[in-house]
């Protein structure tokens, strides 16, 4: 058993609940964030005794040091909490932008400064950011999507370089075919990603899990962005 602590924001759902299954299995203890704390807690009881929920609501950044407050020593984080949103300058939202900003870049960064004397620092110590494929395949309406996921690039650039030896790098998703906004859509929406897809296949959760599992762990890797999109940007 390796008793590290795993952070996951956004583990009460999709991606982030799958990595924090995985964690549990690699023998970690895992504390999960939603915006719920019923819920939350619910969830994290389903995943046994070494799960603990929390609430924590990012897109509120002022809150998030005394929402962290119960957390101990931490080994890894994960910053899996996103928001889609459709945002064209056409008919722009100036609060759909304002949250989605706030909650990526000041919630993501302000996570990291809440728990920064809490985290190990260590190389073995790993941070994920999550961002998007959006930020160099933009699509209509992905205004702002687009601007947040290549601002998580630069986060992790002066992140990595000014809490070293602490790793920090960057996970960008594709499209996710069993994911579960991906997995509901109508039958046949998915078909024209799938064939420009090289191989046929759109990239999986358990894809995006093994990703985020390299980039928590691995001694050698800072600073890095990887595209989990079985290379469908090529085609």
């Amino acid at each position: 058993m390796s008793e590290k602590t795993i952070v996951v924001v956004g583990g009460t759902s999709g991606i982030g609940l799958e990595i924090a299954k995985d964690s549990i299995e690699r023998g970690d203890r895992v504390v999960i964030t939603g915006r719920d704390q019923a819920r939350t807690e619910e969830i994290a009881a389903s995943l046994g005794p070494a799960a603990t929920g929390v609430a924590l609501d990012i897109s509120e950044p002022r809150t998030i040091a005394g929402q962290l407050e119960s957390i101990g020593q931490v080994h890894g984080l994960v910053l899996a909490a996103i928001e889609r949103d459709a945002n064209t300058i056409r008919d722009y939202d100036i609060e759909r932008a304002i949250r989605l900003v706030t909650l990526k870049l000041v919630g993501y960064a302000e996570t990291v400064h809440a728990l920064l004397d809490r985290l190990e620092p260590s190389v073995d110590t790993g941070i994920v950011l999550f961002g998007g494929r959006a930020k160099d395949l933009p699509y209509p309406g992905s205004t702002t999507v687009s601007s947040i996921n290549g601002g998580v690039t630069g986060l992790i650039n002066t992140l990595a370089l000014e809490i070293a030896p602490i790793r920090v790098n960057a996970l960008h998703p594709g499209i996710i075919g069993d994911s579960p906004f991906w997995a509901n859509k109508p039958e046949g929406v998915l078909d024209g990603y799938e064939s420009r897809t090289p191989g046929g296949k759109l990239a999986t959760m358990a894809d995006v899990v093994d990703a985020t599992q390299f980039l928590l762990r691995n001694r050698g890797v800072s600073a890095v962005n990887l595209y989990v999109d079985r290379g469908w940007s090529i085609t």
